[in-house]
């Protein structure tokens, strides 16, 4: 029994956007996140923080949830800014029953335990004070720091680990709200994705204010997923 996360998953099995387009690391990308993939058990849990499809509804992301299914162990999904086949926790949680994926679960407005462990999180969200859309940015900001406040609320007193997609912290940036949620709920270690080529520089791997953070993505980890607990 093992906990594992891994991020940034990219899938097109049903649309024309391989990320092999990229070249470098991502050229065979499939192949690689099988071959990451293949250590997971039946009890195994593995959380996927977001940019899991680039299916544009549920129905052309049904390939790739598909594919994740048919590996062994359970799939904790988080949306990611690229999910635009995400939808409401009913409409999600309906589809994978109809279509029989048994081991896929939607991370939203709630928590999920692993053991005494929690596993809380949301998609975050890039906040920028200045610019003409900070009106929208900031309601966007505060709709997701809420979701993420009511997921660490359904955790009680365990302890905490959190998922998000939008790093809360890198560097030359920080996005206060969250991270001072994280240190107000008790957050152990916040995992993260959405970096990708030049921008892993700017990752933050290490603690702050009491929470450690740890940077995901596929292409980060070489399409291996970092196993965080037994």
């Amino acid at each position: 029994m093992a906990l594992y996360t891994l991020g940034d998953t990219h899938l097109s099995l049903s649309v024309n956007k391989p990320m092999d387009v990229f070249g470098g690391v991502w050229q065979g990308y499939l192949d690689k996140l099988a071959e990451g993939f293949s250590i997971l058990r039946p009890e195994d849990t593995l959380v996927i923080p977001g940019d899991i499809s680039w299916g544009m509804s549920l129905e052309q992301a049904e390939a790739d949830f598909a594919w994740l299914d048919a590996w062994p162990g359970t799939k904790i999904l988080l949306k990611g800014n690229h999910d635009y086949w995400w939808n409401s926790m009913a409409k999600m949680t309906r589809f994978f029953e109809e279509k029989g994926f048994t081991s896929l679960k939607i991370l939203h407005n709630t928590c999920y335990f692993y053991g005494n462990v929690a596993l809380c999180g949301s998609r975050g969200w890039f906040f920028e004070e200045e610019g003409p859309d900070k009106a929208q940015n900031e309601k966007i900001l505060n709709r997701e720091v809420g979701r993420l406040e009511t997921s660490l609320k359904a955790a009680g007193d365990k302890e905490k680990l959190c998922f998000l997609h939008y790093p809360p912290i890198f560097k030359g940036y920080r996005c206060p709200p969250v991270l001072d949620l994280l240190t107000q709920y008790g957050v152990t270690t916040c995992y993260y994705g959405h970096l990708h080529g030049k921008s892993l520089r700017r990752a933050v791997q290490s603690t702050w204010n009491g929470v450690a953070y740890r940077l995901v993505s596929a292409d980060y980890l070489n399409f291996q997923p970092e196993k965080i607990l037994d």
